[in-house]
């Protein structure tokens, strides 16, 4: 992956130091920020292809830089919060995280996280990846709903659908597996690529958000459905139109 570019935004210094450090030895180009304000200017001035964000930072804190960021971004974005407290998890990624770490942290496990999300992120419609691409078709088509692989982009109806990366990645791989069976942790080690699980936040926000945006009642979903005591399966019906 080359002209990959990332920014650190943690207001302590040692963290963003050692992050970078470790990022760069992997030839990635880094930017830090020690603010939220720094880390919404940066963004104004570059694309970035991944953004770590510390939960709490002055003058904006992490959680607003993020969901301003949304408006405009589906790239991945990981929040770190040296609280360890379930509720700092769900906003964070209730307002479009993609993913969280609780300090302290192994910084092996945050680089290998953060090479697993970027992996997806840049190579998903990607035209080389013939090999992958194969397997998949460019669109998936249901009634009312049309997931183009490569375009990375939904339609509801006709409409876009605006989805964070994760978002996409999840309904992508629901979509292709349809009426098949998903514990948490399947889903997770698939869409997030990490055999890692801390809790069940993550992946039930993320269907949470989802099923907010592409179904019609999502208190009584019709795609993205629970199957009690197991996990979740998509329920559609194919149009081969």
């Amino acid at each position: 992956m080359d002209h990959i570019r990332m920014l650190i935004a943690d207001d302590d210094k040692e963290i963003r130091e050692l992050v970078r450090t470790y990022l760069q030895r992997e030839n990635y180009q880094i930017d830090t920020a020690a603010d939220g304000e720094e880390a919404l200017r940066l963004c104004e001035q570059h694309k970035y292809n991944f953004i770590l964000l510390d939960l709490m930072m002055p003058k904006v804190d992490g959680v607003e830089v993020c969901r301003r960021l949304r408006q405009t971004t589906n790239v991945p974005i990981m929040m770190l919060t040296a609280k360890d407290h379930e509720m700092d998890k769900v906003i964070g990624l209730s307002i479009g995280a993609d993913d969280y770490m609780t300090k302290p942290f192994s910084i092996h496990e945050l680089v290998a996280r953060i090479k697993a999300q970027l992996r997806r992120f840049m190579v998903l419609g990607s035209s080389e990846n013939h090999a992958q691409s194969e397997r998949v078709e460019n669109l998936l088509r249901y009634k009312n709903l049309i997931i183009d692989i490569r375009k990375y982009s939904v339609k509801k109806n006709g409409e876009e659908v605006a989805l964070t990366a994760k978002e996409f990645e999840l309904l992508k791989f629901f979509a292709s597996h349809p009426e098949q069976v998903f514990t948490k942790t399947q889903i997770f080690r698939q869409v997030w690529g990490s055999e890692y699980l801390e809790d069940d936040n993550t992946v039930m926000v993320h269907i949470r958000r989802l099923r907010l945006k592409i179904e019609v009642n999502p208190s009584e979903p019709l795609w993205i459905q629970t199957v009690w005591g197991i996990g979740y399966k998509f329920v559609g019906e194919k149009d081969e139109a």
